[in-house]
């Protein structure tokens, strides 16, 4: 009797009979694809039975045990975002746009680690061998003892790895891998979780880290099913705008070091070059400050960063207003201008809102609130604020100002790269930064009175 096929959704994992085009159990939409299980044989249910398995070995909480040893690889930028080195029997997945540079950046990592005495395997799905040197000729890398391999076998990867015994093996990528015992397509939910399942297995088996190149899809998020990403220790997401020379690696997931760490690289011909100082390179193109230019000191994961943040504010000429964001959230922006018109009576109706991250930086977090009301008003009231100060600071739906975490690290950066005053909500801990005017106000009314002179 043939097996009735099952469907798997790639963001919850939820299985059914049948196929639909939304998930019954989380709600999203055409990401139910077949799937066809990690194996097509063996029995139907596992049971001790006669034969019994063998017992697991059992530990103590305070059983000693000294921790893995990391191992660094020169790129400044990788070691942080992966929270102070490369874990041995660690998986890691990094994903990213098409063409932003995610082949580069691990043939690069792949090298350095080589130089550094870890025997480095790069396993290549997608180009061959004769490709890869290529590349690496271009970015100067020949001398590096990487060994490569092109092949999309999943079984012969595995008995290479067993033979060579690596330290680290970079797979790219997980969605050109295929695996004999699975019976649909490569790419498909099947092949990707039982590809990750039997890599990350091996990885954690005999001591040996892997790398897992992911491609995303229209919406961003990696490709296959959401299992995978709970199956590795590390998630790391390489993003960038393509009109701009700046990478960001950002860690999601990590579970040895913190998990919203970014690494900064500029693209250049010569491949990717480290960004020591992100927050002067951010800055570097901004000219004389004009009105809707904000500087924001923000914090990525445990590093002060400063970027400029853009507003522009016009008669709009159609009955619906526009409100177009890149680099912010678009739904946080509305709650700023619903707070600013019922909390300060500061209306934007009938006005086109265009709010931009300079630098083709991304911001999450919830302190960039008052530097993009102030970017908003200073354009709107077409005053530019003074040019050596940073503003930071959330915004609740009552108007007050709540102070951010890490207001000294903001402060100091700040004071690093020559600013000399700063906008931020009352409260908190006293801070003070020799050589920044720190201004404080309690609540979003304060802020309109003291800057701009209304409200």
């Amino acid at each position: 009797m043939a097996k009735k096929p099952s469907f798997a959704c790639n963001d919850c994992g939820n299985i059914t009979t049948k196929w639909s085009g939304r998930c019954e159990a989380c709600g999203a939409w055409n990401s139910i694809a077949e799937d066809a299980g990690l194996s097509s044989s063996g029995p139907a249910k596992v049971g001790l039975g006669t034969v019994r398995g063998r017992a697991v070995q059992l530990t103590n909480l305070s059983t000693e045990e000294a921790p893995p040893p990391r191992t660094l690889s020169g790129l400044n930028e990788l070691d942080r975002v992966l929270g102070g080195g490369l874990v041995p029997a660690s998986a890691t997945l990094v994903g990213g746009d098409p063409g932003i540079g995610k082949s580069t950046l691990l043939l690069q990592a792949a090298a350095q680690f080589a130089n550094v005495g870890l025997k480095t395997i790069y396993v290549s799905g997608e180009e061959s061998s004769a490709q890869i040197r290529m590349r690496a000729l271009r970015l100067g890398l020949t001398d590096a003892p990487v060994q490569l391999a092109a092949e999309t076998n999943l079984r012969d990867i595995l008995t290479t790895l067993e033979i060579e015994k690596p330290q680290l093996a970079i797979i790219d990528s997980i969605q050109t891998m295929w695996s004999d015992s699975v019976g649909s397509a490569p790419g498909s939910v099947a092949q990707v979780r039982a590809a990750a399942h039997e890599l990350t297995s091996f990885a954690k088996r005999v001591g040996m880290a892997v790398i897992l190149v992911g491609h995303v899809t229209k919406d961003g998020q990696i490709a296959g099913p959401r299992v995978v990403e709970h199956m590795v220790d590390t998630v790391l997401y390489f993003e960038g705008e393509r009109g701009h020379q700046f990478r960001i690696l950002r860690a999601v997931k990590n579970r040895f070091g913190p998990s919203d760490e970014i690494g900064v690289f500029e693209m250049t011909g010569m491949g990717l070059a480290q960004v020591t100082n992100p927050s002067a390179l951010f800055l570097s193109e901004r000219g004389t400050p004009s009105p809707g230019s904000v500087v924001f000191a923000g914090v990525e994961g445990t590093r002060p960063v400063l970027v400029e943040l853009q507003a522009l504010v016009a008669p709009s000429p159609h009955s619906q207003p526009r409100r177009t964001v890149v680099g912010w959230d678009g739904g946080r922006l509305a709650m700023i201008l619903a707070v600013l018109e019922a909390r300060v009576g500061i209306p934007f109706t009938g006005l086109d809102v265009y709010l931009n991250v300079a630098g083709g930086m991304k911001i999450t977090e919830p302190a960039a609130d008052l530097a993009v009301a102030a970017a908003l008003l200073s354009a709107r009231e077409d005053a530019a604020l003074p040019a050596e100060t940073v503003v930071f600071g959330e915004i609740s739906l009552s108007g007050a100002l709540r102070p951010a975490p890490q207001t000294e690290n903001r402060l100091k950066e700040a004071q690093k790269l020559g600013f000399t005053g700063a906008l931020a909500p009352a409260g908190g801990k006293g801070v003070s930064v020799k050589g920044i005017a720190l201004n404080q106000m309690s609540d979003l009314t304060a802020f309109v009175g003291d800057v701009f002179g209304a409200g």
